[in-house]
């Protein structure tokens, strides 16, 4: 069952690429809040229906959780509009590799310190180790960009 979580989030993780580079193509040709309402609106709908025929019912509803809990709907907005933008500059690539150091860098400390409720698990040297490797294909990915992208400005 792990090894099937860890392979539906590797894929989760390459349709998160195949988004953004197909925002970043759309929000170049109709604009950038265009093309996040479309990704919100066709979401919102197929959630909708993933709702309607899959969702078991639950004895907690959304007006019974705390508020808190639901500001996580928020951190999506950013995502998209940033996504939209910086596909369009720096390329599909680089922006990729710049959210996942951006995940990985906030999921380690969420963890370490046990924050929004999560279980907490201590920052380690692998850990430290990870997001060092991270950064430096980070910097190898954008500094093979960086002559293409300076003739592009």
């Amino acid at each position: 069952m792990l090894i099937l979580m860890i392979v539906l989030a590797i894929i989760g993780g390459a349709t998160l690429s195949v988004q953004a580079a197909l925002n970043g193509r759309l929000g170049s040709n109709v604009g950038v809040f265009k093309s996040a309402f479309l990704t919100f609106s066709v979401g919102a709908v197929v959630t909708a229906l993933l709702i309607f025929f899959f969702e078991p019912n639950h004895t907690v509803t959304l007006m019974d959780v705390p508020k808190w809990q639901l500001l996580g709907a928020l951190c999506g907005v950013p995502y998209i509009v940033i996504m939209v933008v910086a596909v369009q500059r720096i390329g599909t690539a680089v922006a990729t590799v710049a959210v996942i150091f951006g995940q990985l860098s906030m999921s380690v400390l969420i963890d370490n310190f046990g924050w929004l409720g999560n279980e907490s698990i201590s920052l380690s040297s692998s850990r430290i180790s990870a997001l060092v490797c991270l950064a430096i294909a980070l910097y190898f990915i954008y500094s093979s960009n960086k002559p293409k992208l300076s003739n592009n400005s």
